[in-house]
């Protein structure tokens, strides 16, 4: 007996003496405590009767286990309860996510080909400015698009927009609000994912194949249909996947494009849901965890086919380039005014929405700079703040809010991504890695704004977890999915050998991190930080139920004058917000080299 526990002891003592054991159980432990555990809160809640309206409507006392949730939300045929509350908004948000994923993966996936496999004009500048909206707020382009071509003939409480107010064009509902606007903002908005995502692969294509075409006299069109587009059916899927899994989470664009009509998702439902029957709102947050589950299985089968398309031979760098011809000019033109149409104009309308004093008129008589610098606003312009925002000190507290609440993020999730990728390319033949590596990943599989439901319902539970600790927690766990996929794949691009020499010498294990490993992939790693750093500084839907006031963050505040009709106010927040997101990936981009692109397409 004392031979066994000895062998035990002396087996457990080698297990611990290596740090990535033991950074892969503190990070197991963590991650079922803040992933699995949130998620066992939700589901408890969508059984439980909540004090107020919800325990008088369902006339059941408040904490008692019930199914009435289910049963109001599935199976209410009064006054079409269910088809208005789930039903419609379920179709509504499978549409819009369709419709989204095909515009994003056309664009992307046309203009990703063009830049790769054709001598395109002005290649250098679509690249950098194709990935801009995806840097922007999703609602950029969503508030732009309503202020373009709103008019006073359609949705609540609208005046003029752009084009009505200077050329008098009035343009249908179906164009301004609902499923097309929504559809068509998410598609743009998230078209920086299969512009990546399918450009690496043609990129690295191997160009035998073509050749091996060419030389058979196979027509270009044959080739692209028989060959190129196999080639590039795992990004393709992946993307579609991908973007259907974002536009069905998104409430911004929804609440600007499509409550003015009164149409509805799963995400805008879910919210209004939330203050008078929070049991069925935890339910929709369930409905949507469930269908970015049933995606992520789809991904992973759909994915795992790339292997059939791999080559083992040496590969051939002569891609020949598709001649354009004299269309070459034309097609560059075009593409770059469209470019500048999504990434450049919302900003300048944005700059010049924000100084006019009375909405749809834009003459110079009308504009003025009281609404970024003014100082009594209330009694000169009626408007629902004092002063200008850059003398507003609650705009400047809403900013170091936002500022210190994403650099906290970014530290938290930054860090751990270093250790899950550390770990896990150490022991990546572990069920332990594996395990740690799908957990990592698993926040990124739950919906913005579920994955802030699943903390709300955690925190009524746990009463020191509120304010700045709650936000910045529930941000830390959410973005660790992009920094632990940039940290693994740096990882597994090093050599064991590196850090050998280092343990021979007798470096301890941090300071191999530090000066050793760090260092090697610096541009990288830091990467996995400014992900989460510029995502949070942009981020809604995951705050939107969490934030004590609406005068917290940024975005909440944006929200909240938009919603009041502080147009002017709003534009400018809006167009701060860009600019700060910008400044903070250009000068990082600068002084290190990281880049958020990199990790859109990781």
């Amino acid at each position: 007996m004392g031979h066994v526990i000895h062998r035990v002891k002396s087996r457990a003592l080698t297990w611990f003496s290596k740090p990535a054991n033991i950074i892969l159980l503190v990070l197991l432990i963590a991650l079922i405590v803040f992933t699995m555990y949130p998620l066992f809160s939700l589901l408890t809640e969508t059984f439980t009767i909540h004090a107020g309206r919800e325990a008088r409507a369902a006339k059941e006392a408040a904490g008692a286990f019930s199914l009435y949730h289910f049963r109001r939300l599935f199976a209410t045929a009064e006054n079409d309860y269910s088809l208005i509350q789930f039903y419609e908004p379920f179709l509504n948000t499978l549409l819009v996510s369709l419709a989204s994923s095909l515009i994003a993966i056309t664009f992307g996936g046309v203009v990703s080909f063009m830049v790769t496999r054709t001598n395109l004009k002005y290649t250098r500048f679509i690249s950098a400015v194709f990935t801009f909206p995806y840097m922007m707020p999703s609602w950029t382009l969503a508030l732009f698009w309503e202020t373009f071509f709103k008019n006073v003939n359609i949705g609540l409480k609208t005046s003029n927009g752009i084009l009505t107010s200077v050329f008098g064009i009035y343009m249908p509902q179906w164009f301004v609000y609902g499923a097309f606007p929504i559809s068509l903002v998410l598609g743009l908005h998230y078209a920086p994912y299969a512009y990546i995502l399918i450009g690496s692969m043609l990129k690295n294509m191997d160009a035998n194949l073509e050749e091996a075409a060419t030389m058979l006299k196979t027509g270009r069109s044959r080739m692209i249909r028989r060959i190129t587009l196999p080639i590039v059916r795992p990004a393709i899927m992946s993307t579609f996947l991908l973007v259907f899994a974002s536009s069905m989470s998104a409430y911004s664009v929804p609440v600007f494009l499509g409550s003015p009509v009164r149409y509805y998702m799963l995400s805008t439902k879910m919210i209004s849901l939330m203050d008078s029957y929070p049991g069925q709102a935890y339910i929709i947050a369930a409905v949507m965890i469930l269908m970015g589950i049933f995606i992520l299985i789809l991904n992973q089968r759909v994915t795992s086919s790339r292997r059939q398309f791999t080559t083992v031979t040496g590969k051939s760098w002569q891609i020949r380039m598709i001649d354009l011809g004299k269309a070459n000019a034309p097609a560059a033109i075009l593409l770059v005014i469209l470019l500048m149409m999504v990434a450049i104009v919302p900003l300048l309308t944005f700059a010049m929405e924000s100084l006019i004093i009375k909405a749809g008129d834009y003459s110079l008589g009308n504009m003025t700079l009281d609404f970024w610098i003014g100082t009594n606003l209330t009694q000169r312009l009626d408007q629902g703040d004092s002063t200008g925002i850059l003398l507003n000190p609650k705009v400047w507290s809403a900013l170091g809010y936002s500022l210190g609440l994403a650099l906290t993020c970014a530290l938290v999730a930054g860090t751990c991504g270093i250790l899950v990728g550390y770990s896990v390319a150490k022991r990546r033949k572990s069920r332990l890695a594996s395990l740690v590596n799908a957990l990592s990943f698993f926040p990124y599989l739950i919906p913005s704004l579920a994955f802030g439901a699943i903390y709300l319902s955690m925190s009524v539970k746990i009463p020191w977890l509120h304010g700045f600790l709650l936000l910045a927690l529930t941000g830390s766990v959410k973005y660790l999915p992009f920094a632990s996929r940039t940290g693994v794949n740096a990882m597994l691009q090093l050599s064991g050998e590196i850090e050998e020499a280092a343990v021979i010498t007798g470096v301890h294990w941090w300071k191999r991190m530090v000066r050793v490993i760090f260092p090697i992939q610096k541009t990288a790693f830091l990467s996995g930080y400014l992900i989460p750093l510029v995502s949070c500084m942009r981020e809604l839907s995951l705050f939107v139920l969490l934030v004590p006031t609406s005068n917290t963050i940024l975005t909440t505040m944006l929200m909240q004058y938009s919603e009041k009709g502080w147009a002017q106010f709003g534009n400018a927040i809006n167009l701060l917000i860009i600019i700060v997101v910008l400044l903070i990936n250009f000068i990082v981009g600068k002084l290190t080299g990281a880049s958020i692109e990199k990790g859109v397409g990781g």
